[in-house]
């Protein structure tokens, strides 16, 4: 188990990173929360160490991911939320972010990770494909597509390189 300074420094490094992931994912204040203290809490329980910090980094986006998609998966979640819900929280999105953070979160998870960790996160191909276990070429396919799936939303080009 990790001690109290290294989860403290983790959740002072990480917390924003992991919020924005969570909420992209869930779109869900109360969710982002929970998921956001299973994170940090599996990072306290797990024992071995990390090779860098970007290594570390890694490893708490993939868990965050996971963890997102493990709650929408559930049971629970599919049969109790609605999306009349995603209406009612109010945005912290400059008015002239939204159009294209609405277009990123309405892309197939797929996509809209890698767009998410190129785009928000400064990630190149190779390390999304790490952090995704997919192969690099793949990532390059899945920025593509997304980026024409983003345009055709937007009605021009939604994102520059």
């Amino acid at each position: 188990m990790r001690s109290e300074s290294e989860v403290n420094r983790a959740v002072e490094r990480y917390a924003d990173l992991v919020q924005r992931i969570c909420f992209c994912h869930l779109r869900n204040r109360a969710d982002t929360e929970d998921v956001f203290q299973n994170v940090f809490m599996k990072y306290m329980l797990y024992d071995e160490p990390f090779r860098s910090d970007e290594h570390e980094k890694a490893w708490i986006i993939r868990v965050a991911v996971n963890a997102c998609k493990d709650l929408l998966k559930s049971f629970f979640r599919r049969s109790v939320v609605s999306l009349e819900t995603l209406y009612e929280i109010p945005a912290e999105v400059p008015e002239s972010h939204r159009e294209v953070l609405e277009a990123v979160l309405s892309l197939p998870d797929k996509y809209k990770d890698v767009i998410y960790l190129h785009y928000y996160e400064g990630y190149t191909a190779v390390e999304i494909g790490e952090i995704c276990g997919k192969k690099e070429n793949t990532v390059y396919s899945l920025l593509s597509r997304g980026r024409g799936m983003l345009k055709e939303k937007l009605g021009g080009d939604g994102l520059g390189e």
